[in-house]
């Protein structure tokens, strides 16, 4: 790993709004922070950039990048403490280990921002809006809660409305390009670091949301 990346990794431990998996106090920090407030989640959320985008528009909510990848999720957190912004954790951690930190019915909505799609068959039970997961969502997720999910991948654009329906859930809108003219919104217009990589390709970007009642 380069040195810079070490380092980064290696401050999380010191920044208040990061709770990690190698730490033992971690469901204390979480504790810390959550309150009667909608909880919102971005899962597998990179360097968070819709967790910061949304803490910013909605003060009186709070929300928690999840991912991982903690060299990534340093840049969110530096941010987020830089700007004040005391909405907004940073969560290293897997995402099918949700349950054992978050309560039946806490959370509000998902983010579901450019998981990998995991194209191979025999990879299907990792990708993020397969059954497995699915049931961890409805499980987490309030009674009328939703999930949205941002993609440049058509076939997992695809499988993940076909692995909705199957599950039982309800797909709520939508969008095979969400850039364009008419599907500009307050939320679809923030762009994470690969989704810029993407529309520089000339890739559509694909959203759906769904609920799971």
């Amino acid at each position: 790993m380069p040195k810079k990346k070490l380092q980064r990794f290696a401050e999380l431990d010191t920044l208040a709004n990061v709770a990690q998996i190698s730490q033992n106090d971690i469901k204390k920090k979480l504790q810390g922070f959550l309150t009667e407030k909608p909880l919102i989640l971005e899962l597998g959320c990179g360097r968070g950039e819709y967790t910061i985008s949304l803490a910013k528009q909605y003060p009186e909510k709070q929300f928690i990048g999840v991912d991982i990848q903690g060299e990534r999720l340093w840049f969110g957190a530096k941010y987020a403490l830089e700007k004040k912004l005391k909405n907004v954790m940073f969560l290293r951690l897997q995402v099918e280990n949700l349950a054992e930190y978050f309560e039946n019915n806490s959370i509000t909505e998902i983010w579901i921002t450019f998981p990998d799609p995991f194209p191979r068959k025999r990879q299907i039970k990792k990708r993020l809006t397969s059954p497995r997961f699915l049931e961890l969502y409805q499980q987490t997720l309030e009674k009328d809660g939703s999930v949205h999910l941002k993609t440049d991948d058509f076939n997992l654009f695809t499988y993940s409305q076909e692995s909705v329906k199957d599950f039982g859930g309800q797909i709520l809108e939508k969008i095979d390009n969400i850039h364009s003219d008419n599907h500009k919104g307050l939320h679809l217009d923030t762009k994470t670091y690969y989704e810029k990589i993407h529309l520089q390709g000339g890739k559509a970007i694909y959203y759906l949301k769904f609920s799971l009642k």
